[in-house]
């Protein structure tokens, strides 16, 4: 019997309450899917309060738009929308790939009797089925290692506060280094006005009998786990469940004041935009 899914409760919140919040949700019975926009490291590009935001919403925005074509089919029509929206709305071309506005994605969509799981970078997905522990979908846990790492490495390296790294030019050519090789053969790739990301979407089929859990979030919300090891996979998908969300940034925020600078938990901001989505299959 094909599944459906049903959404109990979502909450999106802006790392810095004085910026645009970057990250973006959606959800409908046949698609559901939490982005995480790659915050600017150069100048503007589109006309919008941040071209990291415009991305994410744009994805939530036309994702909903083609949920009956499947997981693959509104991922595609998504990106083909995105690159017609992309070219006819920014004001300049981009000189570098660092430029050019993408997006982590965790997506899900039910595929007959299983669910289908499509993602690009670290959001991520929390799947708990009836009685069995709880498996984590996409990359998140190893690409906040990595990027852990590599903060704490440039913080070192230049003798300042890791959150500093966001806004210190001092880390800027690191920073788009790396970005530039995003969306290319030598790294990973992102939702972004690339036609070509569609075929290097990581991509999961998982069962998901009636009463499945889900719990789709963006890293700044898996930082309670990933990064601060307040939980395991498993303890915060149940503290969602029997806290609801809110509590749960609360205390992800709480976290954060107590180490501002970065130095216990090296990250390149104080607080990252924070996403979590809770569904249930039906």
């Amino acid at each position: 019997m094909p599944v459906k899914l049903e959404y109990i409760r979502g909450v999106s919140w802006p790392g810095d309450r004085a910026k645009p919040n970057e990250d973006a949700f959606c959800h409908s019975e046949l698609i559901a899917a939490v982005f995480d926009g790659a915050t600017g490291i150069g100048d503007p590009v589109l006309p919008a309060d941040s071209d990291a935001a415009w991305v994410a919403r744009k994805g939530a925005e036309k994702l909903i738009a083609y949920d009956v074509l499947g997981g693959y089919g509104a991922l595609t029509r998504a990106v083909r929308d995105l690159v017609r929206d992309f070219d006819a709305t920014k004001i300049r071309d981009p000189q570098e790939r660092y430029e050019i506005p993408r997006a982590s994605m965790m997506l899900v969509a039910p595929d007959a009797d299983r669910m289908l799981a499509l993602w690009f970078g670290d959001c991520a997905a929390l799947v708990r089925r009836p009685g069995e522990a709880v498996q984590l979908v996409g990359d998140a846990f190893e690409k906040r290692r990595r990027e852990t790492a590599f903060v704490a490495k440039l913080a070192e390296k230049e003798g300042i506060p890791p959150t500093s790294g966001s806004s210190d030019p001092r880390f800027l050519p690191a920073a788009r280094a790396a970005r530039n090789r995003q969306n290319t053969a030598e790294g990973s790739w992102a939702f972004s006005p690339d036609t070509a990301c569609v075929e290097h979407v990581k991509a999961l089929h998982f069962e998901a009998p009636e009463g499945t859990h889900i719990l789709l979030c963006s890293d700044g919300f898996l930082a309670l786990a990933s990064d601060y090891g307040r939980y395991d996979a498993d303890g915060l998908i149940t503290a969602a469940s029997d806290r609801s969300l809110r509590p749960l940034l609360e205390e992800l925020r709480s976290i954060e004041d107590a180490d501002p600078q970065g130095r216990l938990f090296p990250r390149f901001k104080k607080s990252d935009d924070a996403t979590a989505l809770q569904l249930c299959v039906v």
